[in-house]
């Protein structure tokens, strides 16, 4: 026998010897799991060379994972392209919810993303936004991907570093090489990878992912490592001002800081373009909601530019928001889960050890939670008491339980004010002459589910 088996697992495939189902995941592993989850249930069981992997795509399913067994299930599965020298440092891939993740967490979360935090941001956002409306220019084709990402990266750059890394001007920024490796570190981490199904092999790194990886981690820091050292000396004599000089006070290490740094950028940009890009894409798809949308923008809001008091006036952004994350998750999966111990979730056995994914995607578009759950339709969210902030399972594109995206009420007020702008400022239309409803909407299978072919749009001032 190539594998022993394990008691009432969840029903799934029969494994091939040594390979397992690894055959059946494919290069769209969401779309190929949730097939699998019609076929033989909501929670399923694959075998990855000798790896269990256990997926949930329904409500029910979710919440025994993220809610009921969460002390025994909340541990983190992580690539071995991401057991690097630094990995004791890290916050998204701690491994375990322990005492130091603890208190990085309640600090990111008082310092960065709690309402005080996000208030006194406020004038810096709407600085970038500003930036960013005044970098665009009538009759240009603008790749909305790339604007965003420069936007969001200097924004989150300010409040960490008190600077600028990027240039709107130029697509490479003034750190050149910066947003390559940053999204290479997150590709080979998902890339497959012998040492992840086989774990007697984890030592080797057969494929050079994990020593690639740290190459490129090291590249990142040394971005900014001047300025860790241009705020240490300063701090002896100055007042601190930026998130950085809040850790340096702390005593954090520059291991933890470049860490940390590197994760929230990581984080808190590719989540957020991705949504705003999918937003659009979707809103030039849909004349009928983007016109709903622009007459609600123009009789609500009183001024030329967005403030982020006035989002609160806007349903129909948010329910426009809503539906995006609904059909387009910022993640297909929420990050891997790993279990700690032995336990039960809808009367099946999830082995200890066993790695653990929540089909996010598949739960946002079943058709016996959603009627029509492939058309973009805002108006299901308005009315509705439904948030994506870890109650309500049939919604959870943040996740929820102790592993829930602690940056969620940044990125959410990022995604308003940006998508708001866009729309109040300019009319856009697609190069061309591109008739709407041919725009390719097809995906690129990653830690953020991208579109496959950037969207690339020309606009008009409307003010």
């Amino acid at each position: 026998k190539y594998f022993k088996p394990e008691k009432h697992l969840p029903p799934g495939p029969r494994p091939w010897p040594i390979i397992g189902n690894l055959h059946q995941v494919g290069k769209n592993p969401h779309v190929s799991t949730a097939l699998l989850a019609q076929e033989h249930g909501a929670l399923i069981s694959l075998r990855l060379g000798s790896q269990v992997l256990i997926v949930a795509s329904s409500p029910e399913a979710a919440m025994g994972i993220l809610k009921s067994q969460d002390r025994f299930l909340s541990s983190r599965f992580v690539p071995n392209a991401f057991h690097t020298y630094y990995l004791p440092y890290t916050l998204i891939w701690s491994q375990d919810c322990n005492e130091n993740w603890r208190s990085l967490r309640t600090l990111c979360r008082a310092e960065m993303f709690s309402g005080k935090a996000l208030e006194s941001q406020s004038s810096l956002r709407e600085e970038k936004l500003a930036q960013m409306i005044d970098f665009f220019k009538n009759g240009q084709v603008v790749n909305i991907e790339e604007v965003i990402f420069t936007t969001m990266f200097n924004t989150l750059s300010n409040i960490f570093f008190g600077k600028d890394f990027l240039d709107l001007k130029d697509e490479h920024g003034s750190a050149s090489g910066l947003k390559e490796k940053l999204f290479q570190t997150l590709v080979n981490g998902l890339a497959p990878n012998v040492s992840d199904f086989f774990p007697i092999l984890h030592r080797l790194d057969l494929q050079g992912l994990r020593k690639e990886n740290l190459k490129h981690i090291k590249d990142i820091f040394s971005s900014w490592e001047g300025i860790i050292n241009e705020r240490r000396l300063a701090l002896v004599t100055q007042k601190g001002e930026c998130f950085l000089d809040r850790l340096i006070e702390n005593g954090f290490l520059d291991d933890q800081i470049n860490m940390l740094a590197l994760e929230l950028f990581t984080a808190g940009t590719d989540t957020t373009t991705s949504t705003i890009e999918w937003a659009m894409a979707e809103l030039i798809k849909n004349k009928n909601v983007m016109f709903e949308l622009q007459q609600e923008l123009k009789h609500k809001i009183n001024s030329s530019n967005i403030v982020e008091s006035e989002i609160s006036k806007l349903p129909y952004l948010n329910a426009c928001i809503k539906e995006t994350l609904r059909l387009h998750p910022p993640a297909p999966f929420l990050l891997p889960h790993r279990a700690i111990q032995t336990c039960e979730i809808l009367n099946y056995t999830v082995p200890c050890g066993a790695q653990i994914l929540v089909n996010i995607w598949a739960i946002g578009r079943d058709p016996k939670l959603w009627e029509d759950p492939l058309s973009f339709k805002p108006d299901r969210f308005l009315g509705s008491n439904l948030d994506f902030r870890g109650h309500d399972f049939e919604f959870i594109p943040f996740g929820a339980g102790r592993r829930m995206c602690p940056g969620l009420p940044s990125g959410i007020t990022s995604v308003q004010s940006i998508l708001a702008s866009l729309i109040l400022k300019f009319d856009w239309v697609l190069p061309n002459d591109l008739d709407p409803m041919k725009l390719d909407m097809n995906e690129k299978y990653g830690v953020t589910l991208q579109k496959e072919k950037p969207l690339q749009l020309i606009f008009e001032h409307v003010i």
